[in-house]
């Protein structure tokens, strides 16, 4: 048995009854690509985060966050794909950090993922809510409570998710080409016809650190990991889930960094910062405004509309991701064994669908409830957990890739770089951002210092929760 064979019957040997809930599918480098930048949520990003980096940020030059979170991104993924080759499950992180450290950090790295998901799916539901009756408001419809809109798009994600992922696959292909398509339509049109706009007094005053900007462009990348979760339904694993790895980091990247320099472009350099602020204090979105000043009105609307059904994939992509999360714990025995059952029919982990449709409907109510903005208050408070949680994955991740080689230091001969030395320096510049995103995490969330580090300190506990209780199906 070559080295390779022998580390990946190690790892199922460690799964247990694996077999137990196996999903399958068919899908290539293309269709996982689609999965996981829907997931991100391109236009989402670039009409949220976007505004936000430049305000906040380092205002004219906040593409800047995007190339450097996509760099960071691209070194973690070196040793995230060099250790995927040896991994047979479909755990993601969870997978990735157990292997590496152990069953301990492992069930830790679980719990935080869940967390990190649920919290970002939730913010999602309350940005689609305030999205949606924004648009129907300026159709001439009712103002309606936001969470109507919430509770109807989590009906039409439970439909999906329970189905087979090759549906939900080409849902979201169709729905990202359309946003996508949009975005670039606005792009070339600033780029081919730049327009002189008058300069605005305070445009000159740096609204912010590149620090803030980074912190929006490393919101924008949740979920990009998700090409491992995937793995049970690729079609070629050991060639797809790489491929797609660095396809999505890339792509990702260069389309955010370019959208955010195009709108910066469109308003120029010195006027950016004061225009978009305007923007934001009047309650309009400046990239929406931006496609109507250089598009025409009808590519404003239709950005419009794109706007939601991008929200929409989003959200269809999280349910997936939190589903396959609870399936992988199912098969462990950290979560009940019942979560790994997957459909006849649809070979999908219909169970855990149904149950993270109830976990989220359980949310729901409770924000509904609150009645806390759904926008500034839901959206920005669950968007700042979800960054601390998912920087604190790829630390733990990274660290668990080098572990995992210098135990086996027979799949890391001839490579050093990949399996050791690479993974090092993306684990420190992953601190570094760490560091980052908790002294600035007021800006993301906009609430008080003290409910802020609450918030904060949140995804630590749970980290700290999976790590003490409980026990996994193998030994700690």
């Amino acid at each position: 048995m070559t080295a390779r064979a022998d580390a990946a019957a190690t790892t199922t040997a460690a799964c247990g009854t694996a077999s137990t809930g196996r999903l399958s599918g068919n899908l290539g480098v293309a269709e996982i690509i689609f999965m996981v930048i829907a997931a991100a949520a391109p236009l989402t990003v670039i009409s949220g985060n976007v505004p936000l980096a430049i305000t906040q940020g380092n205002g004219p030059l906040a593409w800047t966050g995007f190339v450097a979170a996509a760099v960071v991104l691209l070194l973690f993924s070196v040793g995230f794909v060099a250790m995927t080759e040896y991994m047979t499950e479909a755990g993601a992180f969870f997978s990735y950090i157990r292997a590496g450290l152990g069953a301990r950090c492992g069930r830790a790295g679980a719990f935080l993922a869940l967390l990190t998901y649920t919290a970002i799916q939730l913010g999602v539901y309350g940005f689609f809510g305030w999205s949606m009756d924004d648009a129907v408001r300026q159709w001439g419809g009712p103002a309606l409570p936001w969470w109507l809109y919430a509770a109807g798009v989590l009906a039409a994600v439970a439909l999906m998710g329970y189905r087979h992922i090759d549906l939900s696959s080409r849902v979201l292909g169709v729905a990202l080409v359309l946003e996508i398509g949009v975005v670039v339509v606005m792009n070339a049109a600033i780029m081919w016809h730049p327009m002189p706009v008058a300069p605005v007094p305070d445009a000159g005053q740096a609204a912010g650190p590149f620090a803030v900007a980074l912190l929006f462009a490393i919101t924008g990348f949740i979920g990009f990991e998700a090409t491992a979760i995937f793995r049970d339904e690729a079609r070629d694993p050991q060639r797809t889930i790489p491929r797609a790895t660095y396809g999505a980091v890339v792509i990702i990247g260069l389309f955010y960094a370019i959208s955010c320099w195009c709108v910066i472009h469109a308003w120029g350099a010195d006027s950016i910062t004061g225009v978009t602020r305007g923007f934001l204090d009047h309650g309009q979105n400046i990239v929406l405004e931006t496609a109507g000043r250089y598009a025409g009105r009808v590519m404003q609307q239709a950005m419009q509309v794109l706007l939601l059904t991008s929200l929409f994939a989003c959200l269809l992509s999280f349910h997936n991701i939190i589903a396959r999360y609870q399936l992988a714990l199912g098969r462990e025995g950290i979560m009940p064994a019942f979560l790994a059952r997957t459909h006849d029919r649809h070979a999908s982990p219909h169970v855990a669908s149904v149950v993270q449709t109830g976990t989220a409907s359980v949310l729901l109510v409770a924000a509904a409830l609150s009645g806390v903005d759904p926008l500034v208050d839901i959206f920005g408070s669950m968007a700042g957990i979800s960054t601390i949680g998912i920087v604190v994955l790829m630390i733990l991740t990274s660290t668990a890739v080098v572990a995992f080689f210098a135990r086996r230091r027979d799949l890391s001969r001839g490579r050093p770089f990949s399996a050791t030395v690479i993974p090092c320096v993306a684990a420190v510049a992953l601190c570094a951002v760490l560091y980052v995103v908790v002294v600035n995490f007021t800006r993301i969330t906009g609430l008080a210092d003290r409910t802020s580090l609450m918030l904060a300190v949140l995804p630590f506990a749970v980290t700290g929760l999976g790590f003490c209780v409980g026990r996994t199906a193998t030994a700690d």
